[in-house]
């Protein structure tokens, strides 16, 4: 049985969630990120990554709370 997982390093990560180096490592060292450590070295699960940003589009659809359109002539 042959498994594919594509394992990327801190800096493939940061290119591919468009952020700094440092954000990766302190997200991932803060169990944020879903990681592990090989030696002294990140190392980051593409498929976990992909569930992730998943996960974090379905709750800011939730959070964002739907704003009613204003009445003319009614300020607040």
């Amino acid at each position: 049985m042959v498994y594919h997982l594509e394992i990327l390093e801190a800096k493939e990560v940061a290119d591919y969630l468009h952020l700094h180096i440092f954000t990766v490592h302190k997200l991932a060292r803060q169990g944020i990120l879903p990681a592990f450590k090989i030696g002294h070295g990140w190392r980051f699960r593409k498929a976990a990554l992909d569930k992730w940003i998943r996960l974090r589009e379905g709750r800011e659809r939730q959070r964002r709370p739907v704003k009613a359109p204003l009445k003319k002539g009614v300020f607040y």
